[in-house]
């Protein structure tokens, strides 16, 4: 008589990974604390293969129990260290950009502050033969554009600088009255992201959203950005959750955290 495997034995590994993953993917920064109902809703699997694995998950420290939900485990923190470990952030990020390029099929840009500007200091540029013009190293205003109001946004202190200088005119639309400007950056806060519109250029537009450090800091501004003939308002709020996804990832591969978010205790 043959003897019968159990399924477990019988169960393709590859599989399994496959919904491991599937259930790691389903936290983000976000949303770092879920339910088993939510994390059943987000990968699809029948709840009792959610249940075990999840258990097991715990059990193994990819997971944390945190009250009645899960998050993701320390030990995930310790094994991730390595990954980023010598690499600069812009070497951890840029295929990021890439990829945001190939969503929208604009140019991808990251935009850091230096001093009362902000510096592109990495670009994807779009395929397309109409462009804004954009390099590395390019400098820009701060009061002007999605970039420079997300920049503007999360730091206090750069914010008060810029506010407290005469604004310069380059379009009809640029901001030019400190205080629209302090309503525009309180807005952006609100919401997360900025959108503009022929501010620093007549028939541009600029979508950005914040990247941050460990210690909830502002590294730099995540943009997309191109003509407004392709760009207009309704195509930027279609692009908004793909960009705040980018910016997210970005923040969580370099080991950062959004303000607010409560700081992990060590194990």
């Amino acid at each position: 008589m043959s003897k019968v495997e159990s399924p477990a034995k019988n169960q393709n590994p590859l599989l399994v990974l496959g919904k491991i993953s599937s259930i790691l993917d389903s936290f983000s920064l976000r949303q770092p604390v879920l339910s088993l109902a939510d994390i059943r809703l987000a990968t699809g699997m029948p709840t009792s293969t959610v249940q075990r694995l999840v258990a097991n998950l715990v059990g193994q420290g990819f997971l944390d129990r945190d009250g009645d939900g899960f998050r993701i485990g320390m030990k995930m923190a310790y094994w991730a260290a390595p990954a980023t470990r010598g690499k600069e952030v812009l070497d951890v990020i840029s295929p990021l950009l890439a990829n945001l390029r190939e969503i929208t099929g604009e140019t991808a840009c990251l935009f850091r502050a230096e001093e009362r500007y902000r510096v592109c200091v990495g670009i994807a540029e779009t395929r397309h033969a109409l462009r804004r013009e954009m390099h590395l190293g390019k400098l820009a205003p701060l009061h002007a554009g999605s970039a420079g109001r997300v920049l503007l946004a999360w730091n206090p202190d750069l914010q008060a600088l810029v506010l407290d200088t005469p604004l310069e005119h380059f379009t009809d639309a640029t901001i030019t009255s400190a205080a629209d400007l302090r309503g525009a950056i309180s807005k952006t806060r609100a919401d997360g992201f900025a959108i503009t519109t022929g501010e620093r250029e007549n028939g541009a537009s600029g979508l950005s959203a914040p990247v941050f450090d460990a210690a909830a800091g502002l590294v730099a501004a995540v943009t997309i950005s191109g003509p407004t003939m392709r760009m207009s308002r309704a195509v930027c709020e279609e692009w908004i959750e793909p960009l705040l996804e980018t910016a997210e990832h970005m923040t969580r591969l370099i080991g950062g955290r959004f303000p607010g978010e409560a700081v992990a205790p060590r194990s």
